[in-house]
């Protein structure tokens, strides 16, 4: 329980970035003139943990996590530091970059401790606990960033992390201090490393600039796209032959913790462009401060929180999981499809009721994949899939915020009349400008925004609805506990697989 703090900590500190971040979007767009940017605010710090997070469970696994846990606590402050002194959204991107690759060290760090030091029939109600606090910093961020947003600057939002880490590093240091030393003999498999940002980045791209910088079938896209495949081409077969690969391609061939990945995929496309596009609706259309915007985020959290709990115990008490990702993927498809539905004349009342099913279909999921992938994969290999699994959800999250903001800004342009100037002015518009205008231009704003963000959901809710099937494929098996827990298998029987 006194390592549980630090992780606890930690967890918070990874969390509550993007949270704090949210709800002071709109301003900082506006303060920065940077609408065709702003999928890149949340894309950059997301790929930068994606690419980092299979590294960082390597890392972990060859070299001890204390040592690697620390250093990603390090990062993650000085890109925060550096995001509050950013002069433009250029550096913005390039800084929450910088973020990101600490975070991705925190979350698969969090995760392999626990699984480091808790048996999988016992790991449920601790998962529980971790998958918790997602929603409390989910719940506690919005507010922190909005009355930053509303009272002070949104540069605050960002050093806010600073005292926060402090305590983080300083708790970590002794509390992580007898956890195991690693191998000690360090192979970071750095060409796939490199291959494997390759093809994740330029995939991101495309999601992100098709149809709205380039057409889909200019050669700009289609370069990308060939760029793509051949680099992830290359990443499978140096996998395959590395003595220590950034993430051992093994754990795929099982079939739970595949589909236990691509539930984690979903789940990170859904609820990172979720929590991106809700600001936009709640500011824009509603009549929201940023203060209460978060606040309006709370019934998905509260969902989320209290859904994750239970679900943890009924895992530890029975073993039985199987039944929450089939009613996870339900709920958050039905809540994603609920979304796509709102118009200017939707009430609070109604979006919260929305947010509430998309939040306790996310409290079925979040913990329940990463228990399904860490039980599916041999005991000494935790690390590597862990950070596989976190990948997942992390590029899922990537492409989520990229596709869907995407969607989003080019409707909302297209409604404003299609122009250089229509773009113009939605790039520079924040939602304290938009209160100051006519009622006839904030409406047709509003609406604007309305139709960009139900076309989003309509994506959101499609690629949700792919994962119930995915779901109903997951076959139970036993969790195990360290007295049960299978021998390591031979590296060659693992490469072989």
């Amino acid at each position: 329980m006194v390592t549980m703090s630090g992780l606890v900590i930690a967890m918070l500190l990874a969390m509550l970035d993007n949270m704090i971040v949210a709800p002071a979007l709109p301003t900082i767009v506006g303060d920065l003139d940077g609408l065709n940017h702003l999928a890149w605010v949340t894309t950059g710090y997301i790929l930068a943990s994606t690419v980092a997070t299979p590294i960082w469970g390597k890392l972990g696994d060859l070299l001890g996590r204390r040592i690697t846990f620390l250093s990603s606590i390090a990062i993650f402050l000085i890109g925060s530091a550096l995001c509050g002194m950013s002069q433009n959204m250029g550096e913005l991107i390039a800084f929450r970059a910088v973020q990101g690759l600490g975070a991705g060290g925190l979350m698969v760090g969090v995760m392999a401790v626990l699984a480091d030091i808790v048996p999988p029939r016992e790991r449920g109600k601790y998962q529980g606990v971790m998958m918790a606090v997602m929603p409390v910093a989910m719940i506690g961020g919005p507010l922190v960033g909005g009355f930053i947003t509303d009272n002070l600057n949104w540069r605050w939002a960002f050093y806010v992390n600073l005292p926060l880490g402090v305590v983080a590093l300083a708790v970590c240091w002794f509390v992580l201090a007898k956890l195991p030393r690693g191998k000690g003999q360090v192979r970071i498999d750095w060409l796939g490393a490199g291959l494997l940002s390759a093809w994740i980045t330029t995939l991101v791209l495309i999601t992100t600039w098709g149809g709205s910088e380039y057409d889909w079938a200019s050669p700009q896209i289609l370069g990308l796209a060939a760029v793509t495949l051949l680099a992830f081409a290359a990443f499978v077969l140096v996998e395959r032959r590395a003595t220590e690969p950034i993430m051992p391609l093994s754990v795929f061939a099982n079939r739970n913790f595949t589909l236990a990945g691509v539930l984690s995929l979903i789940v990170g496309f859904a609820m990172f462009g979720g929590i991106t596009l809700l600001p936009q609706f709640q500011q824009y259309v509603q009549g929201s401060s940023a203060t209460n915007s978060g606040l309006l985020l709370m019934p998905m959290m509260l969902a989320a929180m209290v859904v994750s709990l239970v679900g943890g115990q009924v895992i530890t008490r029975t073993g039985r999981y199987r039944a929450l990702p089939i009613a996870g993927t339900v709920l958050m498809t039905t809540g994603l499809a609920l979304f796509a539905t709102m118009d200017t004349g939707t009430s609070r009342l109604t979006t919260g009721v929305f947010m509430a099913i998309l939040g306790a279909g996310m409290g079925c999921l979040m913990q329940t994949t990463m228990l399904i992938a860490q039980n599916s994969s041999p005991v000494h290999a935790i690390g590597a899939a862990t950070g596989a699994a976190t990948f997942l959800r992390n590029m899922g999250g990537s492409l989520g915020v990229s596709l869907l903001t995407t969607l989003y800004t080019n409707h909302l342009i297209d409604s404003l009349g299609g122009s250089g100037q229509a773009a113009s002015s939605a790039g520079s518009m924040t939602p304290a400008m938009l209160r100051g205008l006519p009622e006839n231009v904030r409406h047709a704003f509003s609406v604007a925004v309305s139709d960009g963000v139900s076309a989003a959901f309509t994506w959101g809710a499609a690629a949700a609805a792919a994962g119930i099937v995915i779901a109903l494929l997951i076959r139970h098996v036993p969790l195990r506990g360290f007295a049960d827990a299978p021998k390591p298998e031979p590296a060659a029987e693992l490469q072989s697989a």
